[in-house]
């Protein structure tokens, strides 16, 4: 058993970008699955706000994944994820705040739910909620290849970040879904930039650890056409 424990559903967007941030520092970590527990009191007892990810180091628990990444980076050796000069470390958290704020929600709870989550389960999508999605990640998408177009190999210049990171997972799901996979064709630098993140060692591994889940059902988000799926 190692020190480190990580909790959370396979194939959430979260709990990847915790993972890649813990094996790029090369910690070694137990993977708990919470997937048959969401929402019950052994999750929550974890995480009061009913999320993933948690991670537990010896007796420290912290959730957000945020604080986890942050917490990594600076409690274990291994390559800086989080540069040190605050103008660096100020661009990986507005790119962090972009993810969580222009990217995440209408690539996953809009557009990933409708298209791929719901589905799997049986479940109609709501095709306002995609029509809906559609400009915001098109533009999203825009600023993305803007920020890639000076010949810069990562988000941030020529080392790979947090801020890296953060967007590949959630940039993963839209590929999977045909308005997603239309509006990436027309984006040769991100198309350049996902495959070089996809060398990364790091990236590898994890997407290893995530592979044999991706055809099993998230049979929790059946309560997030109530909970989470916005309303048109």
């Amino acid at each position: 058993m190692n020190e480190v424990t990580l909790f959370g559903f396979p194939t959430s967007t979260f709990v990847n970008i915790a993972r890649l941030a813990l094996t790029e520092k090369g910690v070694p970590f137990d993977f708990v699955d919470l997937e048959p527990d969401m929402g019950r009191a052994n999750h929550l007892a974890l995480h009061p706000f009913n999320r993933v990810p948690i991670l537990k180091h010896g007796e420290f628990i912290v959730y957000e994944t945020a604080a986890i990444v942050a917490y990594v980076d600076s409690a274990f050796e291994g390559p800086r994820l989080i540069p040190m000069d605050p103008k660096g470390a100020a661009s990986v958290a507005q790119w962090i705040s972009a993810v969580n704020h222009y990217y995440y929600p209408y690539f996953s709870y809009h557009l990933a739910h409708e298209r791929l989550v719901f589905p799997a389960l049986g479940i109609e999508p709501d095709e306002k909620v995609v029509a809906a999605a559609l400009p915001k990640v098109a533009r999203a998408l825009e600023v993305l290849e803007r920020q890639m177009a000076d010949r810069r190999q990562f988000i941030l210049g020529d080392r790979h970040t947090l801020a890296d990171f953060y967007m590949l997972p959630t940039l993963s799901s839209l590929q999977f879904t045909p308005e997603g996979s239309e509006i990436l064709a027309a984006s040769p630098n991100i198309i350049a930039w996902y495959a070089r993140m996809n060398t990364l060692a790091s990236v590898q591994a994890v997407s290893k650890m995530v592979e044999p889940f991706l055809a099993r059902p998230v049979e929790h988000a059946r309560e997030w056409v109530q909970s989470h799926r916005p309303r048109y």
